[in-house]
């Protein structure tokens, strides 16, 4: 399913801040709150919005430490299978799959050292992980969206 102009402005506007009311989104792309109430609801059960989140600072959870795990599956393991396997740590804060050796690219969030090495053992230790190659982030340089999916 393809959004229009109209339903792409009032996801980017739920996107933004999920409580807005259905009354501020209206007021921004033009439409009565039943308006907007009505195109959300619509686009939920179209299945273009799957459901409401909060996203969180990892530094707020006092987890600070930030690595990058690369991902060799075993054969016949699906991207499916990967979201569903990797969707249970609520460390992880992005995983895709990627071209080149590994199968996916996984970014964690951890309290300290211990902490990720006992996420990255545990991802390791999936039925469908064959093995893991980590690395550490020093220092950020440049981020142009949040530590969530960008909005």
């Amino acid at each position: 399913m393809r959004l229009n102009d109209l339903d792409e402005r009032i996801v980017h506007a739920l996107a933004e801040d999920a409580r807005r009311s259905y009354a501020d989104i209206g007021s921004e792309v033009g439409l009565s709150a039943p308006a907007v109430k009505r195109r959300v609801d619509r686009l939920r059960a179209e299945g273009a919005i799957t459901g409401f989140t909060v996203r969180v600072d990892p530094a707020a959870l006092g987890w600070e430490t930030e690595g990058f795990i690369e991902m060799y599956c075993r054969h016949n393991t699906s991207p499916e299978d990967i979201r569903r396997g990797l969707s249970r740590y609520p460390e992880v804060v992005s995983a895709s799959t990627v071209t080149g050796d590994a199968d996916a690219v996984v970014q964690i969030f951890a309290s300290d050292m211990r902490h990720f090495e006992r996420v990255l053992e545990r991802i390791a230790g999936e039925p469908f992980v064959e093995r893991t190659k980590s690395v550490l982030v020093l220092s950020p340089l440049l981020r142009r969206f949040s530590s969530g999916s960008p909005a």
